[in-house]
């Protein structure tokens, strides 16, 4: 086993890890240690790939598909899980979708994907996630926000309202599950090289680079690090809190 043993042990679940900023964490975690599940709804090509590329090296990597909207497709996941491992010391709400568009045009079937992949999932995961963290009473929740959630743009508005829930939803989940030692943060990045921001970065082109403090685009594992801290034993003291890795964009 390569990397360090930070999260030995440690059951670490990840949604929509296949690709992107996912599988920057799937690929960090597993090197530390961990035991990664991670889910997919598409690609099960690319997520069998992570996978066995991730096993060829004698770490713990499991896919599995699961359709984040469906709360019984998430509770049923969990369940495999927890017999399986028997535990989850780690959950990361990661699975997103984008479907911009202006309001006036925006039908509603745009409005309600986007909020049930990136708001409700999350909640479902989070839901079933914390009944097992509560009977250990020990715990780390990490939902994946954005940028957009504070400096939405035009066509942002159901993309925006998912990230901005998600962040008031993981502040309120902080207060709600600090008595049983489980913490909850948000990390919002900017823009990072992924398929998902690649058509945003090329019609942007060099003005929002010299909007970035940095005059760069991040990378998917600076983000995943940032994940990494806030799910350890150093961050300890940290719930609630919302984390921008975006360059600086943010002020």
């Amino acid at each position: 086993m390569t990397g360090n043993l930070e999260f030995a042990d440690q059951v670490v679940v990840i949604t929509g890890g296949s690709r992107g900023i996912g599988k920057a964490m799937v690929e960090a975690f597993a090197h530390s240690g961990a035991k990664v599940v991670f889910t997919y709804v598409n690609g099960a090509d690319a997520a069998r790939q992570l996978e066995t590329s991730l096993r060829d090296q004698g770490l713990c990597a499991q896919a599995m598909m699961v359709d984040v909207r469906d709360e019984k497709s998430v509770d049923d996941s969990i369940e495999v899980v927890e017999k399986e491992y028997g535990r989850i010391d780690v959950l990361i709400n990661n699975a997103g979708v984008t479907q911009d568009g202006l309001i006036m045009t925006m039908e509603e079937k745009a409005w309600s994907d986007v909020l049930a992949t990136n708001l409700s999932g999350a909640f479902h995961f989070c839901r079933a996630v914390s009944r097992l963290m509560m009977r250990r009473r020990q715990g780390a929740i990490v939902n994946i926000s954005s940028l957009v959630a504070t400096r939405p743009g035009r066509g942002h508005c159901n993309y925006a309202a998912s990230k901005g829930g998600l962040e008031a939803m993981t502040k309120a989940l902080a207060i709600e599950l600090a008595p049983r030692n489980i913490r909850v943060n948000c990390v919002a990045p900017g823009l990072i090289e992924t398929d998902m921001s690649k058509e945003i970065r090329a019609l942007a082109g060099d003005e929002i680079l010299q909007r970035i403090p940095l005059k760069r685009y991040g990378q998917p594992t600076e983000v995943a690090s940032v994940v990494k801290f806030l799910s350890s034993k150093a961050a300890s003291y940290i719930t609630g809190s919302v984390i921008h890795v975006d360059g600086g964009l943010i002020v």
